[in-house]
């Protein structure tokens, strides 16, 4: 491998945590579904360009599903999804965005912090790739814990997942049959969840976390 080589695969991982970045930033829900479709894209060009580096010819196809699922269907179908719930508005947030980031910075040193001494063993190439991933994996996990909607959460998830699938190509991948069941079973879950945002819109007319709360509660007091 070529210092060349090296350095595009560290310039695309770090691609992934800047897009990352950029999804927390996001206030908008069609700005989020179109850097949730970039962030997919970008995976599927860092796991490609590792798979070409490898030799791999089976993380060809972890690509392509990332390209094809996550970077073109589940995107538009979300797209589809919010224009039918009628939720294409500001995303509201816990904590605002200025804290966010700062927390998101934070995350990103504490994972080059906790994995380059784990790792010691591995290459420098390897170890840099996983302390890439470990931080789009914890920034996919902020965003989830931050956002009351309930399609941005689902966005953060399937963010933390593709965390996990950079970490485990720069790990010399997975077998193929994980690949393919990973992202079949990404795909299932994100029909079920489309299927559950309708009903969770047809009961309560909306899809803010903190409103079906508050929804609850009206009916605990009304129950009493």
């Amino acid at each position: 491998m070529t210092p060349l080589d090296s350095d595009i695969a560290h310039l695309l991982a770090g691609s992934m945590v800047l897009v990352s970045f950029l999804l927390l930033y996001q206030d908008r829900m069609f700005a989020l579904l179109n850097f949730f479709a970039v962030h997919a894209c970008v995976l599927a060009f860092s796991v490609g360009w590792q798979a070409y580096l490898q030799r791999a010819p089976h993380l060809f196809i972890t690509a392509l599903i990332a390209l094809l699922f996550k970077g073109v269907i589940i995107p538009v179908a979300l797209h589809r999804i919010v224009v039918r719930l009628g939720i294409h508005r500001t995303i509201e947030a816990v904590v605002s965005t200025g804290p966010t980031m700062l927390i998101g910075i934070g995350l990103v040193a504490l994972s080059i912090v906790v994995m380059l001494p784990v790792t010691q063993t591995e290459g420098a190439f390897v170890r840099e790739d996983l302390a890439f991933a470990l931080s789009v994996v914890l920034l996919g996990f902020l965003m989830m814990i931050t956002r009351r909607n309930a399609v941005s959460q689902v966005i953060g998830f399937m963010s933390l997942e593709n965390g996990l699938v950079l970490a485990a190509s720069g790990a010399r991948g997975m077998p193929l049959v994980v690949e393919i069941s990973v992202g079949f079973s990404i795909l299932i879950a994100f029909l079920v969840v489309g299927i559950f945002l309708f009903r969770i819109r047809e009961r309560f007319d909306t899809v803010d976390l903190q409103a079906l709360d508050m929804s609850r509660g009206e009916s605990s007091g009304e129950a009493a």
